[in-house]
């Protein structure tokens, strides 16, 4: 038996709200979690304001999450085959990245979000590619381990970097936080730290006020 891999064209999906134009300040990139689709983390941007524009991508890996009610999830990558998958779906956000960012402003504000697994979705992308941005959101998500984050210092020391937990965050424990800041502690990376009462959910509250002080 022998493995191969063959590249083909591929259809993905993705959403928007708003439209680019001159008048856009804010320009978002959002990757949703694991069976999750881009169309239910998109409606929480919903409320931002007419000068945000807002792009989110959908996973390759579409599946059933509930068989009985049919519900259907995507998911960003396994860990079979898993640098390909990652690669697949960076060049995929990279085409979006581009794609509108060359409609917007230069003077745009450029902001990455990733919830649980598209965290660690967006930060491969930004190891990866090193595009220009200014804020980084991993909400409900952490810093990949299997990374290394020194050889991006003076690129991370330029944006300011968030780490979002609701408290009652069903996927996160003590243990979870204390390696988790021990990790990047030793690799260098500066964050700030954001608590709100909830679980593993996007707050709109704790989202629109984030938002207004970047």
């Amino acid at each position: 038996m022998q493995s191969h891999q063959i590249k083909f064209p591929k259809t993905a999906h993705y959403y928007t709200l708003g439209t680019p134009s001159s008048s856009t300040k804010k320009f978002f990139i959002v990757c949703h979690g694991y069976g999750q689709l881009a169309s239910q983390i998109i409606h929480k941007f919903n409320q931002l304001g007419d000068d945000c524009f807002i792009v989110a991508p959908e996973g390759f890996s579409r599946f059933y999450w509930n068989e009985k009610k049919g519900s259907v999830g995507a998911s960003w990558m396994t860990k079979a085959d898993r640098l390909s998958e990652i690669e697949d779906y960076c060049n995929y956000i990279e085409h979006l990245y581009y794609k509108y960012k060359n409609q917007l402003p230069e003077n745009v504000e450029i902001n990455i979000l990733g919830f649980s697994q598209g965290g660690a979705t967006v930060v491969r992308w930004i190891e990866r590619n090193r595009p220009f941005f200014h804020n980084l959101i991993l909400w409900g998500a952490a810093f990949p381990t299997d990374l290394s984050y020194l050889p991006m210092k003076d690129y991370l020391a330029q944006k300011k970097l968030y780490v979002v937990y609701g408290k009652e965050d069903e996927y996160l424990s003590a243990e979870k936080i204390q390696m988790h800041d021990m990790f990047t502690q030793q690799q260098g990376i500066q964050f700030e730290m954001i608590w709100f009462e909830g679980k593993h959910v996007i707050d709109r509250t704790v989202l629109h006020e984030l938002v207004a002080k970047l």
